[in-house]
Formats: structure tokens, C-alpha cells, sequence
């Protein structure tokens, strides 16, 4: 009883605090008098007290999930500091889509440490790239973690014991050695040697030369061939008609770009036949990640996204993925700051129609889209597919703010609210104006028959490690998920 009691107190300040220049409002949320909250903590209390109150998982739930194919050992280092062991000097920063040099790497961790903005690059150079790595594993305060989509993603729902999950990728002693128990691997993905990926991390404010970055964030290379060229993937659905599993999570696709054209045009195609194997009463979710070939992106929408039920992505993925298919607000260059609620929902409903089933006679099994930026999430989904959606991404939410600052729960004074109070369901007419209420942080719209869930993200002030947020969003969100069974894929 005390405790309801206080999770009341708690809320009813929080809104106080927000609404404290419109009383009539308080008055409509809560029937009571106006309260100021603790200066800084109110609308991070309430909204990590609804989170607990109103995330629920779904009466439908998943019992075995195959995940697969890429797979590594993340080497995580300071990146301003490995650079300096490395004797390189600060400079201008410059995007490269492919690193053939420590000066490359230099101008491209410039590039995205300025814009405080998550990357992935392939190191062409193999001898040089072993320099570096070698480098990177005796620095000082080097970490060694489970890495790749598929692992992390895979590593995130082992954490709940109901899961049987399989993991198809190319895992090393290593690899295998920080698994979790609970994940099975099949003999067919272990290989003698590890692929290793160099995480360079660099913190909100951090400097060097001239340069600052404005958010916490990492910048990841590799020379990855076994990842490059997908080579579990055959053996990955080749597992599922032993395993049957309910869900597959599928991710690496990008690890492909840096391979050149000819390779991934033709391992493409082949990835689609592939795919085209696994029964069509199970769902797939795709993971997408960084990526520069606006015809690799393209080739993806056009073969991969029409045969998967789910993706995940952020939203630098999100704008690029516009540009390369002339997409809503393609022409511009770049987020600034926090990206615009109205766009994302313009570029979500877009993939939707354009390669979704947004109308029951298309052949297209796309129906959800897991979205998620640092300050907040959507979840868009065609309706009649997917249910519990609101806690589904409120779930994704809640672990980003979580495992950020290092922790299994939400510590309001570790975190704050950068996301939007109020914003516009689209960024052109028509368009509707939604506000959130801190006791109930899900705001949903619709536009047409596709529905768009959003919710904040109660952002750590001190982040500890910014690695695998994305896959661990994306895996939270797909567990408090539940797909319709009336509705065939």
C-alpha cells in the first residue's frame, strides 16, 4: 500500500512540475492541486515509475528464437587514446566508405567523434589492420566482449531463461568462451580463430585537436572476411528445420558493403534464395546497420525487406535508407540534433508503403519497423499483425536508459529527458499535434492503417558503454512483442 502510495506522490509531482504554469491541465491529469517535483528529477521519476507500472510482456510469447550470422569478439578501447598510441595527429575529418589507412581511420573517427554519430567501416588492409588490432588489445584498459549483431542480439535474450536460442555465425574460442550457456551453437559455425572488431568509444565532450564530440558514441572497424561474405548463412537456415524455431533475428547484411560490388551483388541474391527457404508462418526480423552504397542499400530494400517481417534500425540507417531510395526529406545531408518526430514517421510510413504490406493484396511480409534514436523510439506497425506494441517499445526504451549507465534497472538521477515534450505526427500537412503525458509515456498515432508508437528515452548522463544498445533495443522489443496468429506471413 505504501508503495502505490508513493509511485502516486511521484507521478502527480512529476506532472506538477510540467504542467506548472497550467494548472487546469494538472487538474484534468490527476484532480489535484498543483506540485513542483525536485528540481531536474521530476519527469525522469515519473516516467521510469509508469515504465515499471505499465510494461507488461505479451499472454503470446516466444520459446525458441535462431539468431544468426555475424559474429566477433569486440576489442573496445578509448579511440582518441588509440589513436595517439598509434602516433597519429588530430586533423580535418572526412568520411571514407572503405578504411585503407591509419589516416583514413583518422579522418573518418573525426568525422563521425564531431557529429557524436555511430559507424561501422571495413579495414581493406589486412597487415595493417593486424597492427592496429594487435595496437588496440595492449592498450591500456582494452576490453574484450561478445560482438556482432547476431551475437549481441542473442546475448540479450539469453538473459531471459524461458528462451532456447540458437546462434549461427562464425564463433572462435573466444567468442564461444563468453557466450552465454543458455545459447546453442551449432558444431557446423565454430572455427579455430576468432574474427576480431576494434571498437573505438569516445565520450560526451571529449576532445582532440579541435574537435568535440557533442554525445557519447563509438566508431567500429574490422577486417571481418568470414562476417564480409555472410559465409554462416547457409548454415544458419540449414538449422531451423531441426531447431523450429518461432522467430529469426537476421543481421550481418551490411558486413558485406566492404567487399565490393561483385561479391556482395551476387552473395545477395544468393542470401535471398536462402531465405526463401525458411517456412513463411515464421516471422523475421532484420537488424540493419551502418552502411555507404546507396546500391547496396537499394538492393537490400528491393530483395531482402519485401521477405522479412521486422526491421530495426536508427536513424542515421533511417536517413540513409531514404536517400538511397529518393525517400521523404532525402535531401538532407544529415540529422541536426535530435531527429524531427515528423520526419521519422514520414520515412517510416514510406518503407511501409513502398516495400510493406501496407495493403492486405501485397506480397510484401514487412509489417513492423522498430525505430530508435538516442533521445526516443517508434515502433510503426501495419495493423492487424502485431499487438502488445506499446510495451514493446517502452521495453526497448528502458533497456537503452538501463544498460547504458550499466545497470539491470532505470536510476532516475543517472538519466535525463531529451526527447520532445510535444511534436507533429508528420513534418507536412495533414498532421496531427501530440503531447506526452509522463504517466503514460506511449504516444500513439495513425495515418492510414499503419500505427506509430513513441516513446522517450530517459538518456544516461555518464554513459559506461554505448556497444550494442541498438541490438539490445531491438532484442528487448521483439520479446515484448506478440505477432497475431489470425493474420498469415
Amino acid at each position: 500500500m505504501w508503495r502505490k502510495a508513493s509511485a502516486a506522490v511521484l507521478l502527480a509531482l512529476a506532472v506538477g512540475y510540467f504542467y506548472s504554469d497550467r494548472p487546469e491541465q494538472v487538474l484534468q491529469y490527476i484532480g489535484l492541486p498543483v506540485f513542483r517535483a525536485p528540481p531536474g528529477d521530476g519527469l525522469e521519476h515519473a516516467i521510469s515509475a509508469a515504465w515499471e507500472a505499465l510494461i507488461t510482456l505479451p499472454s503470446r510469447q516466444w520459446s525458441k528464437v535462431a539468431v544468426g550470422v555475424n559474429a566477433c569478439v569486440d576489442v573496445v578501447v578509448s579511440g582518441v587514446g588509440l589513436l595517439q598510441a598509434l602516433a597519429v595527429d588530430p586533423g580535418a575529418g572526412r568520411d571514407h566508405e572503405v578504411l585503407h589507412s591509419k589516416e583514413d581511420l583518422r579522418e573518418a573517427f573525426i568525422h563521425f567523434m564531431e557529429r557524436g554519430a555511430a559507424a561501422e567501416r571495413f579495414f581493406s588492409n589486412e597487415e595493417v589492420f593486424q597492427r592496429i588490432a594487435r595496437a588496440a588489445a595492449e592498450y591500456p584498459g582494452a576490453k574484450l566482449y561478445v560482438g556482432g549483431n547476431a551475437a549481441l542480439i542473442g546475448q540479450k535474450l539469453a538473459t531471459y531463461p524461458e528462451l532456447t536460442i540458437l546462434l549461427c555465425g562464425p564463433v572462435g574460442p573466444k567468442l564461444h568462451e563468453l557466450l552465454d550457456e543458455q545459447i546453442h551453437v551449432p558444431p557446423e559455425s565454430l572455427q579455430e580463430m576468432d574474427e576480431f572488431h576494434l571498437i573505438l568509444e569516445y565520450k560526451a565532450g571529449e576532445r582532440w585537436g579541435s574537435s568535440q564530440a557533442p554525445q557519447a558514441n563509438r566508431f567500429i572497424f574490422s577486417h571481418d572476411v568470414s562476417n564480409g561474405g555472410m559465409s554462416s548463412l547457409e548454415t544458419f537456415v540449414a538449422s531451423l528445420e531441426e531447431f523450429q524455431p518461432e522467430l529469426v533475428v537476421l543481421s550481418g547484411l551490411h558486413m558485406m558493403e566492404g567487399q565490393g560490388r561483385e561479391l556482395w551483388d551476387g552473395r545477395l541474391k544468393q542470401a535471398v534464395v536462402a531465405l526463401a527457404d525458411i517456412p513463411k508462418d515464421i516471422p523475421i526480423h532484420l537488424e540493419l546497420a551502418s552502411m555507404t552504397d546507396k546500391d547496396f542499400m537499394n538492393s537490400i530494400m528491393q530483395e531482402v525487406m519485401p521477405i522479412v517481417s521486422s526491421i530495426g534500425l536508427n536513424e542515421q540507417e533511417l536517413l540513409f535508407l531514404s536517400q538511397a531510395g529518393g525517400g521523404p526529406h532525402a535531401a538532407l545531408p544529415a540529422w541536426r540534433g535530435i531527429p524531427d518526430v515528423g520526419q521519422v514517421s514520414d520515412i517510416l510510413l514510406w518503407i511501409l508503403d513502398r516495400h510493406g504490406r501496407v495493403e492486405p493484396s501485397s506480397e510484401s511480409e514487412l509489417t513492423r519497423i522498430h525505430f530508435h534514436t538516442l533521445a526516443y523510439h517508434v515502433l510503426a506497425t501495419v495493423d492487424g499483425y502485431w499487438g502488445n506494441q506499446a510495451g514493446a517499445v517502452m521495453a526497448g526504451a528502458r533497456v537503452a536508459s538501463s544498460q547504458a549507465c550499466g545497470l539491470q534497472v532505470v536510476d532516475p538521477s543517472k538519466v535525463e529527458l531529451k526527447a520532445p515534450l510535444e511534436f507533429y505526427s508528420s513534418h507536412s500537412e495533414p498532421r496531427e499535434r501530440l503531447s506526452l503525458d509522463p504517466t503514460e509515456p506511449v504516444a500513439v498515432w495513425r495515418r492510414g492503417n499503419v500505427t506509430f508508437h513513441f516513446t522517450p528515452v530517459l538518456v544516461c548522463k555518464h554513459p559506461l558503454r554505448t556497444v550494442g544498445l541498438g541490438d539490445a533495443i531491438s532484442a528487448e522489443g521483439l520479446v515484448y512483442s506478440e505477432l497475431k496468429i489470425q493474420q498469415p506471413f
